[in-house]
């Protein structure tokens, strides 16, 4: 299921507190057999949110997390490190992003942060009708 969200170089992406009150982060994003993925350190809050409530939105944003679309439900899910689908999905960001990729992961491997890293699944609930 290809989507405009495909395309976009940010999303905004949705998790919910224990109380149910949401928490928006623009991330990057990259398309993969369907599903979106993002990347994260492992023990960042979103982490912990979806660990809780598997239930997000995403919106397409700009780079401060400015909605430039409407939200879409979905579900996610960490993928197992080390993974054949985690390393297609690193695979689909390097083919996105390309440069910036690779010097992003560069200067992460030079600080440790490419060992703390998790790659995140998206599948989006389709839309009804």
């Amino acid at each position: 299921m290809s989507t405009e969200l495909d395309r976009v170089p940010y999303i905004n992406l949705r998790s919910y507190k224990r109380d149910g009150g949401p928490v928006d982060t623009p991330v990057w994003v990259a398309p993969l057999d369907g599903k979106l993925y993002v990347f994260t350190l492992r023990e960042s809050f979103k982490v912990k949110r979806i660990g809780r409530n598997p239930k997000v939105q995403v919106a397409k944003c700009d780079v401060r997390g400015k909605l430039l679309g409407p939200w879409v439900d979905g579900e996610c899910r960490e993928i197992s490190a080390g993974s054949d689908l985690e390393k297609r999905a690193n695979a689909a960001f390097l083919d996105k992003y390309g440069l910036q990729m690779r010097v992003g992961n560069f200067f992460s491997t030079l600080v440790g942060r490419m060992k703390r890293r998790v790659m995140l699944e998206i599948a989006l609930t389709p839309a009804p009708g």
